[in-house]
């Protein structure tokens, strides 16, 4: 194999052709690493693909991995420190690179890291997150950016409930469900049942779909959740799922009118629950558990999948309905040869990490 060199691109508009190989494989596992995610991220957030650095490890010109970047200022003031960061925020459940079938991680990480700490742009700090512990950030390049001088911390991001499905239907997973659920269910949803107009509706594409995003949007707003920053980007991520196939988007309605709706995404033999609100007037008639168990139920029996995961967050309510428990960590790494970097590397790690770099 030729020797692996590395490449930025400015955006993903500028990647070669050559790359959708290796987002297509791992989108295949995630849809949160796909190259849709990444170009809805980039338009509906940042406006374009501003800051946007696309690190690609190439061999002879063929894409070996890639990590999608983001390089800022902090409070964008000139004399403050350059992050380098992962293209994400509170919208991304998981982050990683992308790879090709066979690639070899240790040298494409061993050459990503050469290229995060020894290119043209220097920065004061590099933060990663969400991750999986089990991945190749965390596992490998940690030590490969000490190597090279960085001082390097990880962090905790969140917990993350899911289900392991192993093969039950819906009646046998209700079954092991806590008591005030298996009460409350049935309960709630013979009552919805009962009231004139109200039903459950799951939207997966077609004509249906802009009416869900209006229902959506008038559940939000009538929650007790905060104003989306960035309007564009549910409804961006909602198009994309329905023309890919992924969406299953349920709304509940009472006498007419959307009382809940949720976003849920099927993919790769999991089912993602992405987005939860019900509209404060009618809680009293859980119309969010009654939507939670028709969609339990949709994507269990119809859908088959094998996982079905709450993603970010230790909210309470998530153990109820979900059987394991893991976790999503950061990592960042502070370049003490560059004083923005040696002041935060103080700040956050402390100076006896620094005086052991030093010695």
């Amino acid at each position: 194999m030729d020797p692996l060199t590395v490449t930025t691109y400015d955006g993903m508009s500028a990647l070669p052709a050559a790359y959708e190989a290796l987002f297509e494989r791992t989108g295949r596992q995630t849809p949160y690493l796909s190259r849709d995610w990444f170009v809805n991220y980039e338009q509906a957030v940042l406006g374009g693909s501003t800051g946007v650095r696309i690190y690609g490890v190439e061999s002879g010109g063929s894409p070996q991995a890639a990590l999608v970047m983001r390089g800022s200022r902090e409070g964008g003031a000139l004399r403050s420190p350059l992050r380098l960061e992962a293209l994400g925020n509170y919208y991304t459940p998981l982050f990683g690179p992308v790879a090709a079938e066979g690639a070899a991680e240790q040298a494409w990480l061993d050459a990503l890291a050469d290229a995060l700490c020894r290119g043209p742009q220097r920065w004061d700090l590099l933060d990663l997150h969400p991750l999986d512990p089990q991945g190749p950030l965390l596992r490998a390049l940690p030590g490969l950016l000490r190597q090279r001088g960085m001082v390097v911390q990880s962090y905790f991001c969140f917990g993350n409930w899911y289900l392991e499905v192993d093969g039950r239907s819906y009646a046998d997973y209700f079954k092991g469900l806590s008591s005030s659920l298996r009460k409350n269910i049935p309960y709630y949803t013979r009552k919805l049942e009962r009231t004139p107009a109200s039903q459950v509706e799951i939207v997966t594409g077609g004509e249906r779909l802009e009416q869900a995003l209006l229902d959506y949007e008038k559940v939000y707003a009538s929650s007790w959740k905060d104003p989306e920053p960035y309007p564009q980007f549910i409804p961006g991520l909602v198009r994309l799922a329905a023309r890919n196939g992924w969406l299953r988007f349920g709304i509940a309605r009472v006498e007419g009118v959307a009382a809940a709706a949720q976003i849920w995404f099927v993919h790769g033999g999991a089912a993602s629950i992405y987005k939860v609100a019900y509209d404060a007037a009618y809680a009293k008639l859980s119309v969010g558990t009654v939507l939670t168990a028709k969609m339990m139920e949709h994507v269990i029996d119809v859908d088959r999948v094998g996982v079905v995961d709450f993603l970010s967050g230790d909210d309470g309510y998530k153990k109820d309905w979900m059987s394991h428990r893991r976790e999503r960590w950061g990592l960042v790494a502070f370049n003490p040869r560059r004083p923005h970097g040696a002041w935060l590397a103080l700040r956050h790690v402390g100076g006896q990490a620094l005086r052991r770099l030093a010695r």
